[in-house]
């Protein structure tokens, strides 16, 4: 008997009609849920995967009575002619429902890899979301993509129980292989049943086994060229987006010089200014915070969870203020009584991330290109000869010529961090944000690279905010400062005068004040310092709360004046040795009883250290009264 090869033809058929149906499908819709942040996200994704823990049987069921005669949208289907039951269409639509939430879940885990701080980095260079997915999402996700293909096809070839009930079983019309493998084991033909077996088990091999080899030579490739990231989807050109650019060109172009020399004129004759006044409300943390600034860059301090990147985020749009007004060079980014929000590709704001966010399958100059191309701001309107101009020039501005054609993954920490400061000055933004621009580095690269910075920023004519934990960063890159504590800036002014004259006790410990001592004035020139059992004349005005006193470790000096005010014996404790300082331990009036046994710290020269090491103790110190930190206590 002739063996009827019509259950192969349906099968591959259907299957890959189902296949391209949920790649499609399941793509789209785990973008939409990774977007989406509603209260019905968990119930919509279960809804969604239902069909990976039903029973085929239960899911074709479900099919029947959606897609039956008697029901509404059955009827409605009637109408225009398309009958679903024991039809190939049938047979389609079981294997779609089946395969669609193994391709959707693994989408899904594929884009939820992705570092989103590539897709901020993307919105703040101008770039619609349209060309995010396809230029950055799509082409880094690629291979979890192929995985789900491979899983939705296997399991839309396998189907057996939804089609049985929705499609039937009609020999050359609806008889998938599964189905033909049943009916023939269940007829006693287990010779045909044994062909379709291993007819299925052949396709299913030729399948997984095309579409890995296909894996292995793109991941080859990636290796090679791009650090384990497939460049090949990146560089699709959709009809759409073509049609786009062609459009947009005209109009760009059009407009690209007066824009341009509008920019130049705003910047000549109006100085920089940034106004932020925001309430940021988040379960367990509030971040309300007020202040300008002009063109002079300005340091952010704070601890960790202080609300410093909170605060750049609310800026570039990548976060949304409860309430308050954002203004920038006189346009209004946020004003929440006015319903204000301006998305993030609109606020042209460069964003330098902590990890720098570059993106991984671009070289150099790709990356620094891709605002100038693919961004609202100058993207279409530049010819190739300006684009390669204006991409030469931020090369040469951070010192990465002989770099352009290398990969994030074959620079160092360095390069990598002037190739994001290049990419975020590419698009001429109105402000720069630095979010701990030297945290990754090593010690030995970051002077060479902070030196660099400084320099870069002294020709920047916009607002520069830079974020740091560090006080000597920040006092040598910024000219003023904001210095920040549980959502709240508590000091706010020139570095100089935050760094002499803190007035609470917050702001001297961030700006690495190392010795403290409860304290209480007992006239107007005198406070008892508790702590270290003494009292000390000082100069300033005493302030009312008066809760502290401090003094710098460095500023502590070494006396040979017995009788000298504010000078008392000092025994060493402990030392602690850098490579070109000493930190001594000391403790005041009497010799110490363990290590722990201090009261201040001092910080001497290793110069000095060895002139001092080799007199006996006590030693004196004397704390000079214009040294001394009044402080009130913490809020």
């Amino acid at each position: 008997m002739e063996l009827d090869l019509s259950p192969l033809w349906i099968s591959l058929k259907s299957v890959l009609t189902a296949t391209l149906i949920a790649f499609f499908l399941g793509i789209i819709v785990a973008r939409q849920m990774l977007i989406y942040q509603g209260k019905l996200k968990g119930l919509i994704d279960g809804i969604l995967t239902l069909p990976l823990v039903l029973p085929p049987t239960v899911v074709g069921f479900f099919l029947l009575l959606l897609f039956g005669k008697n029901s509404l949208f059955g009827k409605l289907l009637y109408l225009v002619g398309i009958n679903v039951i024991f039809s190939w269409t049938g047979t389609v639509i079981a294997a779609t429902v089946v395969a669609f939430p193994l391709m959707y879940k693994t989408s899904l885990g594929a884009f939820k890899q992705i570092d989103q701080n590539l897709i901020y980095a993307a919105r703040t260079l101008g770039v619609s979301e349209g060309t995010i997915f396809w230029r950055i999402t799509f082409p880094l996700a690629w291979q979890g993509i192929l995985g789900g293909t491979i899983l939705a096809f296997a399991r839309a070839l396998g189907e057996f129980g939804a089609t049985l009930m929705l499609a039937g079983n009609i020999p050359g019309k609806t008889q998938t292989i599964p189905l033909a493998i049943f009916f023939a084991a269940e007829g006693g033909n287990m010779e045909q049943a044994l062909i379709w077996v291993l007819v299925i088990v052949g396709v299913s091999l030729a399948v997984v086994a095309s579409l890995n080899n296909l894996s292995d030579e793109k991941r080859v490739i990636s290796r090679r060229k791009f650090g384990n990231v497939n460049f090949r989807f990146a560089k699709l050109k959709f009809g759409y987006e073509r049609l786009s650019q062609i459009v947009q060109q005209y109009f760009r172009s059009h407009n690209s010089f007066s824009n341009s020399l509008y920019r130049r004129q705003f910047r000549q004759n109006s100085p920089a200014f940034l106004e932020m006044d925001i309430v940021n409300q988040n379960p367990g943390f509030t971040l309300s915070v007020a202040f300008t600034t002009d063109n002079n860059p300005l340091g952010i301090l704070g601890g960790s969870g202080s609300g410093k990147s909170m605060t750049l985020r609310c800026l570039a749009g990548l976060g949304t203020p409860t309430s308050g007004r954002i203004v920038l060079n006189g346009r209004v980014l946020f004003d929440s009584k006015k319903g204000i929000n301006v998305p993030t590709r609109h606020r042209r704001i460069g964003f330098l991330f902590q990890n720098y966010a570059l993106f991984p399958h671009m070289n150099v100059t790709e990356n620094i290109a891709f605002g100038l191309q693919h961004g609202r701001y100058n993207g279409f309107s530049l010819t190739k000869a300006e684009l390669n101009r204006r991409v030469a020039e931020k090369i040469a501005l951070v010192e990465l010529q002989g770099l352009e054609k290398r990969y994030p993954y074959q620079l160092s920490g360095g390069q990598q961090q002037r190739v994001a400061l290049a990419r975020a000055l590419a698009i001429e933004p109105e402000a720069l944000l630095l979010d701990e621009p030297f945290s990754a580095l090593d010690t030995y690269l970051r002077s060479r690279i902070e030196k660099q910075l400084t320099e870069t920023l002294a020709t920047y004519q916009g607002v520069t905010l830079f974020v740091t934990h560090n006080l000597e960063e920040a006092y040598r890159v910024c000219k003023n400062l904001l210095v920040f504590s549980h959502g709240e800036i508590i000091a706010n002014g020139s570095k100089t005068e935050i760094f002499k004259h803190p007035s609470k006790l917050q702001v001297a410990q961030i700006t690495q004040c190392k010795n403290f001592s409860r304290a209480r004035a007992i006239s107007p020139t005198q406070v008892e310092v508790l702590d270290w059992g003494c009292t000390l004349q000082v100069i300033e005005p005493i302030p009312n709360q008066l809760a502290y006193v401090g003094i710098r470790a460095h500023h502590l000096i070494f006396t040979d004046e017995d009788k000298q005010e504010n000078s008392f014996k000092a025994w060493l404790v402990q030392t602690s040795e850098t490579p070109h300082r000493m930190t001594v331990y000391l403790k005041l009036h009497s010799p110490p009883t363990n290590s722990k046994d201090y009261h201040l710290q001092a910080e001497v020269y290793k110069e000095k250290w060895a002139l001092l090491k080799d007199i006996s103790c006590p030693w004196r110190i004397y704390l000079d009264p214009l040294r001394l930190l009044l402080l009130t206590a913490k809020e």
